[in-house]
């Protein structure tokens, strides 16, 4: 059996370095590191990410390893413990691959009173001080309906699904052998599939004002006629490392999203998880106006250090 770490001592110890990159970081910035439990009998809603179950000897109620420390993390906002910041491990039950590992780091923090655009340029900041092999040339940034039509020449919120799988066909993209019928999948598809490995190789891409319909945990409005999220994404080349909001706080409205994710979970055909009344309990109480992002930390280093598999930053990818 090979008990030998999949990352070398030059990777561990540059990992190190850009922890320690990070922490002065946000130390100068005044934002607060926190530790939130790993463990929780609530899971994610979310359809498209899985939970991992564990099984306590003592009492019959399941736990859940976290998929994310955001809940929590918004719990010590309305506790008022101001911007904070956390790097941890997460867990999802997927497959694993170049960039994915079912036990990875995430560094996730929240900025009390600030709007999404303003946290993008902190994010920016944070990607061009740690210490890189080779640092991106340049940063661009694209509102996710620019984004189609430059690249596909298609308007993503006036498309249908129709005229997505025609467009795949157009550019010979191989399809899944089923698809649904919604459009976000679609669109989903068509990033990963066109649009990413086009984006330039040494290069910061900020995709912002997603379709309300993707909103997650972010706020929405109006804007030309559509309903849009206040939401971005970062990706270094081809590779998406970041996912933000403008973080949505009100309690009735978060809990209309759950339970429509349970209910599309049940749809596809999986158990409906256990919503976080905890959380929900402390939008009541008033979460602060804030946003927030998280940040793949596994693939971040990837892209510092130009290593190309995820199993080579971290130290036992294997087990």
């Amino acid at each position: 059996m090979n008990w030998q770490p999949t990352a070398d001592l030059a990777a561990i110890k540059f990992r190190a370095d850009v922890i320690d990159a990070c922490r002065r970081f946000f130390q100068r910035r005044g934002v607060l590191e926190v530790t939130t439990p790993a463990l929780s009998p609530c899971a994610t809603t979310d359809p498209n990410i899985n939970s991992f179950a564990v099984t306590a000897q003592l009492g019959a109620q399941p736990y859940y390893l976290h998929t994310s420390p955001e809940l929590a993390m918004k719990r010590l906002l309305a506790a008022g413990s101001g911007s904070i910041y956390q790097l941890c491990s997460v867990f999802r039950d997927s497959d694993r691959g170049r960039y994915h590992h079912r036990e990875y780091t995430m560094l996730e923090w929240y900025r009390v009173a600030w709007g999404y655009q303003r946290l993008m340029d902190e994010v920016e900041a944070l990607v061009r001080e740690l210490p890189a092999k080779s640092a991106p040339e340049q940063t661009q940034r694209w509102s996710y309906r620019d984004l189609f039509l430059h690249y596909l020449d298609l308007d993503p919120f006036t498309a249908n699904s129709q005229q997505c799988r025609n467009c795949c066909e157009q550019h010979r993209l191989p399809l899944p052998d089923t698809m649904p019928e919604q459009l976000d999948p679609w669109l989903d598809l068509l990033i990963g599939g066109l649009i990413a490995p086009r984006l330039p190789g040494h290069c910061l891409t900020f995709i912002y004002d997603f379709p309300a319909s993707q909103a997650a945990l972010a706020q929405t409005h109006e804007q030309d006629g559509f309903a849009i999220a206040l939401r971005f994404e970062l990706y270094w080349g081809k590779i998406e490392l970041a996912n933000g909001f403008q973080e949505l706080t009100e309690a009735g409205e978060q809990r209309r999203r759950f339970e429509q994710e349970n209910a599309e979970r049940i749809k596809r055909g999986q158990a409906a998880m256990p919503i976080d009344e905890r959380f929900l309990a402390a939008l009541v109480s008033g979460v602060p106006e804030c946003s927030g992002v998280a940040l793949g930390f596994d693939r971040l280093l990837m892209a510092l250090a130009e290593i190309d598999h995820i199993k080579h930053v971290v130290t036992f990818a294997g087990d």
